[in-house]
């Protein structure tokens, strides 16, 4: 007799790189979709699909390393992802809520935007960290495309929510568009919190945070990210400050290590 053949789409070895590829696949379609209600007008849509498809790029990546499901082709796939949600999208978002009013200029600033989005994305594929520089894995090197598309967003955020502190906020975007362009492909260290340890007592406290940032965000959606944003550029000086020492640590080491091999 034969046995018995299940339909299988892909070998039960494989089943844990669907999951990461879902997510990241998700991921694209909400940045396409926040193209499609900024068009139509309807910007708080889009910037929330947006901050959905950053959380999925956060979670994605995670998830992978985690179940072993890493892939090349989970990371190529990562990477067109991003430039579609967080180098196309925000700034395309932009462009029909204000940067179309600058004509020529203005069309130049969202591919100025772009093109510097899809080279930091290039760059971060070819990096390459050495083993007795694996504490790098813990930094960016520039802003990541997901927290730069976020950035870019501020002054449409901030008109959206019900805060009135008298700012022309819109004035500042073309310049906040080319100064985060400029970020994205600097080499300014920032914190990527890949590999963080927590001890078990401070686990509890963790989970209140991460409870009453998703109220926030579940009530406040608009707010809480104009709050994160700000927040993240005061990070951004104490992270070159950790880079900068952890770095003079570890070529003091290799220093210690090269003159004991002498002697």
């Amino acid at each position: 007799m034969e046995e018995n053949k299940k339909f299988k789409l892909v070998t039960s070895k494989k089943t844990r790189y669907l999951l990461p590829n879902i997510l990241t696949l998700g991921g694209v379609c909400l940045g396409i979709s926040s193209l499609k209600f900024s068009v139509d007008g309807n910007y708080s849509l889009a910037v929330t699909l947006i901050l959905f498809a950053a959380i999925l790029d956060a979670l994605d990546g995670r998830i992978a390393r985690l179940i072993k499901g890493t892939s090349e082709f989970g990371k190529e796939l990562d990477s067109l992802t991003d430039f579609v949600s967080f180098g196309i999208a925000p700034v395309f978002v932009l462009y029909f809520w204000e940067l179309n009013k600058y004509g020529k200029l203005g069309w130049a600033i969202t591919l100025i935007y772009s093109v510097c989005c899809v080279l930091r994305l290039a760059r971060f594929n070819l990096t390459k960290i050495e083993e007795t520089h694996k504490w790098k894995n813990n930094f960016f090197e520039g802003i990541p495309s997901p927290a730069g598309g976020l950035l870019i967003l501020m002054p449409l955020i901030y008109e959206l929510t019900n805060i009135n502190l008298g700012l022309d906020v819109k004035e500042v975007t073309p310049y906040l568009t080319i100064i985060v362009a400029i970020f994205l492909v600097s080499k300014i260290p920032t914190s990527a919190l890949k590999k963080i340890s927590i001890s078990s007592k401070a686990t509890v406290f963790l989970l209140l945070t991460f409870g009453i940032i998703f109220i926030a965000l579940l009530f406040y959606t608009l707010e809480t990210l104009l709050v994160f944003g700000l927040i993240y550029v005061l990070s951004i000086p104490i992270s070159i400050y950790i880079y900068k020492r952890l770095n003079k640590k570890a070529l003091k080491k290799i220093s210690d290590e090269d003159h004991e091999d002498i002697l």
